[in-house]
């Protein structure tokens, strides 16, 4: 019977680690098929604090992973594929691997809605983005595409004026699912300009993005657009599927947590990082919420041991 496993392994699961394994509760964790989360696709990451230069998402990852291992964090690699309460705790299955635990930390993040086409996955990371707010700043005084058309695409766009010299909103609809007030603040702003109803069917550059191939959905018709980077804002989903017996969620799947804590609906099951924000997404407030669980599942098993 394990005292904490925490599921997920980026910045909110690694920094749980590091805080349950220096209080002594010898956590594991469930790394997941792709350790490190969505951070390690990220070139450069300059906005978490202590690294006055620009580091590598992965290489970010990794000193989380180190540190936690040092202080005694275990480690596992696969998904979590059932989770059940029992009268002791909880019992997950991980691959072939069956696991009880006294408490259970979720950390398994968001993903981000990725274009249908197969050259976003081979610009992403250098060109393409998933987060205005993480990587606004590389793209000053450059061109960009924001993929969207709701209240975070709109939103995102006004944001990249801080830095872009031209944001171009390419949306496949001929309305928008952003409000109004977004929209004419969008509208009032010179530098956006908008394609709708466009549809990136391509993207194409050498080692980073150079443009996009846009074709018009009523239409047909094609073009290249030269930019910078693309920024895709279709939303983005919570990794939750197999917690969604287990705990409350919300109308989009993200976990409720309990204001100012960590705490899910269901005992001993604490809650952090991107699989219950949906508004932030950003690691260094993923790794705050880590820290949070840790101490809250510390507490908890101090209360019911």
């Amino acid at each position: 019977m394990e005292k904490t496993v925490i599921a997920g392994s980026g910045p909110a699961g690694l920094t749980a680690a590091i805080y349950a394994a220096r209080a002594d509760l010898s956590p594991l964790v469930v790394e997941g098929s792709v350790p490190g989360g969505q951070l390690i696709v990220s070139v450069d990451v300059e906005n978490y604090p202590g690294f006055v230069e620009a580091i590598t998402g992965a290489e970010l990852m990794q000193k989380f992973r180190a540190q936690a291992e040092r202080f005694g964090a275990r480690f596992t690699q696969g998904d979590i594929t059932s989770v059940e309460k029992t009268a002791g705790g909880f019992r997950l299955t991980a691959g072939d691997a069956v696991i009880e635990t006294k408490t259970l930390i979720i950390a398994t993040g968001a993903e981000a809605r990725r274009l249908t086409i197969p050259t976003e996955k081979e610009f992403y990371g250098r060109g393409v983005s998933g987060c205005a707010t993480c990587d606004g700043a590389f793209y000053r005084n450059k061109e960009v595409i924001v993929v969207g058309g709701g209240n975070t695409a709109v939103e995102d766009a006004v944001f990249l004026t801080r830095f872009a010299s031209r944001v171009t909103i390419v949306h496949r609809r001929d309305y928008l699912r952003a409000t109004p007030a977004e929209v004419n603040r969008a509208r009032s702003n010179t530098k956006i300009e908008w394609l709708i109803p466009w549809t990136v069917e391509e993207i194409y550059g050498s080692r980073f993005v150079e443009g996009a191939v846009l074709k018009n959905a009523e239409t047909g018709e094609t073009r290249r657009f030269p930019c910078d980077g693309i920024f895709v804002a279709i939303g983005h989903d919570p990794k939750t599927e197999v917690f969604r017996d287990l705990v409350e969620v919300d109308e989009n799947g993200f976990i409720v947590a309990a204001p100012g804590g960590t705490a899910t609906s269901t005992p001993g099951v604490f809650a952090c990082g991107d699989v219950r924000d949906p508004v932030y997404k950003q690691a260094v407030l993923a790794a705050g919420h880590g820290c949070m669980a840790a101490l809250d599942a510390q507490r908890y098993l101090e209360k019911t041991s």
